[in-house]
C-alpha cells in the first residue's frame, strides 16, 4: 500500500473527528431503532454504517410506534406528519444529493412522497438507486472522488399537539462497499443540490425539539380520527436500555467512542508508511 493511499483511506475514517459542532455524535437508540427530535423513528441504516450494493434503503416507523395514526389524516387533527424529506449530503465531498422531496423524478431517481407508499404499512422503506457517480468499491482513492463520508439527513415538517415544527437531523453512513456499474442508475448531476452551510440551512433554528419517543419519555401525541380522538399514549412499544439525548444528527456511543480510536490509528499507520 503507497503512502497517498493510506492517507487517503484514513481521511475518510478520520472526517468523523471534523464534523461540524452542530452535526454532534449523539444518538438516542433502543432496540434498534433511532429516536428523533420529530415524529418519526429510524429504523435503518444504522449510524456509522458502511453500505454499498444496487441502493440504499432508508426505513422509517412514521406511526411514531403506533402512537400517530397513518394517513390520510383528519384535517384539523393536532398531530400529522405534513412531509418528510430525506437528502445525502457531505462536506467532505462537496455533494448533496435529492433522495426523496415529495416529487418522484425521472426514472425514480428522486422518490415520491414516503407518507403514501406502502399503504397501510407503519414503515415506510424508502429504496433509492445510487447515482453513477458513486459507483466504485473500498475508500476513495482521489481528492475528487464523490464516494466517501456522508450524511443522510431527515427532514421533518409536522404538527404535534397543535403546534407547528420542521426538524433536521442527520446520521452519518459511508459509502465504502461495493457498488456496481448500472445503466439505470441515473447521473449525479440531476440529483444534484447546492450545498449550504449549516448557517444558511439554520440548523439550530430547525431543531428547537429534543429527541422525543424515545423509553421513558412522557410526551402524548394528541390526534383526531374519523372515529374520534385518540391520546397516543403509550401504544408504541417499550424498549429499555435508551436516555433521551437533544440535538440534530446523532451518532450511538460506541461510534464516537471509535471516533478516537480510528484518529490514532490512522495516525499512526501514516507514520509508519511514511517511515517505509
Amino acid at each position: 500500500m503507497t503512502t497517498r493511499s493510506m492517507f487517503l483511506g484514513c481521511w475518510a475514517a478520520l472526517f468523523f473527528a471534523a464534523v461540524p459542532t452542530s452535526l454532534a455524535l449523539n444518538f438516542t437508540i433502543a432496540g434498534g431503532q433511532i429516536f428523533t427530535p420529530g415524529l418519526a423513528v429510524l429504523d435503518a441504516p444504522q449510524p456509522g454504517t458502511p453500505l454499498g450494493g444496487e441502493l440504499i434503503e432508508v426505513a422509517l416507523d412514521v406511526s411514531t410506534n403506533g402512537r400517530l395514526p397513518l394517513p390520510p389524516y383528519v384535517e384539523d387533527s393536532p398531530s400529522q406528519i405534513h412531509n418528510i424529506t430525506i437528502f445525502l449530503y457531505s462536506y467532505n465531498t462537496g455533494k448533496n444529493f435529492t433522495i426523496t422531496n415529495g416529487t418522484a423524478g425521472t426514472n425514480n431517481a428522486s422518490l415520491g412522497d414516503i407518507m403514501f407508499s406502502e399503504p397501510g404499512s407503519t414503515v415506510k422503506h424508502v429504496k433509492w438507486i445510487w447515482p453513477d457517480c458513486l459507483v466504485g468499491d473500498g475508500q476513495p482513492t482521489t481528492l475528487d472522488s464523490a464516494r466517501g463520508i456522508y450524511n443522510i439527513s431527515i427532514h421533518q415538517n409536522f404538527r404535534l399537539n397543535g403546534n407547528e415544527h420542521y426538524t433536521i437531523f442527520d446520521v452519518p453512513i459511508s459509502v465504502t462497499n461495493r457498488i456496481e456499474p448500472n445503466l439505470d442508475r441515473p447521473p449525479c448531476d440531476r440529483l444534484e443540490n447546492p450545498l449550504l452551510t449549516p448557517e444558511e440551512v439554520d440548523v439550530e433554528g430547525a431543531n428547537n425539539l429534543p429527541v422525543m419517543f424515545a423509553p421513558g419519555d412522557a410526551t402524548v401525541v394528541q390526534s383526531t380520527t374519523a372515529s374520534g380522538v385518540n391520546s397516543g399514549d403509550g401504544l408504541g412499544p417499550a424498549k429499555p436500555g435508551a436516555s433521551p439525548a437533544q440535538g440534530l444528527g446523532s451518532g450511538a456511543t460506541s461510534l464516537s467512542n471509535w471516533r478516537g480510536v480510528a484518529s490514532w490509528v490512522c495516525l499512526a499507520s501514516i507514520a509508519v508508511a511514511i517511515v517505509l
